[in-house]
């Protein structure tokens, strides 16, 4: 199927970089959120992301008039849907919302559209169903920050077509990334769980007084050739994430080894959430 019209669901950090990221593609695109104040905060994030890389010379101003002309904003779900080829859904990490979502989706988006969910912790299979049309549901996990990250994570759940993937891949190639396919779907699916062992492990050292954080950081660097040690990334992608990650592995598994490390959940408990509230394991000013 053709693809021209995408609706991405949600203002937030992720939702806003990927409908920019969608426009840049090529497509025409709408953001989609309830709250008239996020998608202007949205507006005026994107266009001083791209003024910055205008001055930079990593764009041309041709090309940041074009998308921006490209992209929308809009409050109205039935309205947006309504002529969508594809929703990329990014709306807060709760079931009971994505299920509303989906049910709407499955009324108000054409027969043809693809539903797909940038969920990292929910399977597709979860809201499939209540969008009435579960071969045509499938994840599309971006990663933060999605105007940036080269990989997306394309999770296909039991009913998902062919050519749902197809056309979802096709996609991300036109955005510029890297899809890659998770044929099975597995909580926390390729990237999370890769990363969740190696913060476990560097956790576990950590906490035995193995070694210091610091230079279990330089070790993943130097040795490993890591761009940055495992404290300080899961910093930087917020040990309340990190922490909610793990909880919603653990709904999953049951596996006591899944639950939140100690030292991530007392993080949590004191406020301590890494770059965002200015401390975590390393202080930020």
């Amino acid at each position: 199927m053709t693809i021209e019209n995408i609706l991405v669901i949600g203002a937030g950090t992720m939702g806003r970089q990927i409908a920019m990221s969608c426009a840049l593609g090529g497509y025409t695109t709408v953001l989609q959120d309830i709250s008239a104040e996020a998608l202007s905060a949205a507006r005026t994030e994107l266009e001083g992301w791209a003024a910055s890389r205008l001055a930079k010379g990593k764009l041309e101003e041709a090309t940041v008039a074009q998308a921006l002309a490209r992209l929308s904003q809009s409050t109205d779900l039935a309205q947006s849907a309504s002529n969508a080829d594809l929703v990329i859904e990014a709306a807060v990490e709760r079931l009971d919302i994505k299920e509303q979502i989906f049910a709407q989706l499955g009324q108000r988006a054409p027969a043809h559209a693809i539903l797909a969910t940038n969920s990292s912790t929910l399977p597709s299979s979860k809201v499939a169903e209540a969008s009435g049309r579960p071969q045509q549901v499938c994840n599309m996990h971006f990663f933060n920050p999605a105007l940036v990250m080269k990989c997306v994570e394309v999770v296909r759940n039991e009913q998902t077509s062919d050519a749902t993937i197809a056309a979802v891949t096709a996609v991300a190639d036109q955005l510029g990334k890297n899809p890659v396919l998770v044929n099975k779907e597995i909580p926390g699916f390729i990237a999370n769980r890769m990363m969740g062992a190696i913060n476990a492990e560097a956790l576990n050292l950590a906490h035995a007084g193995i070694a210091s954080i610091e230079d279990i950081d330089t070790t993943a660097k130097t040795a490993l050739g890591h761009p940055m040690g495992p404290f300080e990334l899961m910093d930087m992608v917020g040990l309340d994430v990190i922490d909610f990650i793990a909880q919603a592995t653990y709904a999953e598994t049951g596996d006591e080894a899944d639950q939140p490390h100690p030292m991530i959940t007392d993080k949590v408990a004191a406020g301590k959430l890494g770059r965002k509230s200015g401390e975590g394991f390393y202080p930020y000013s």
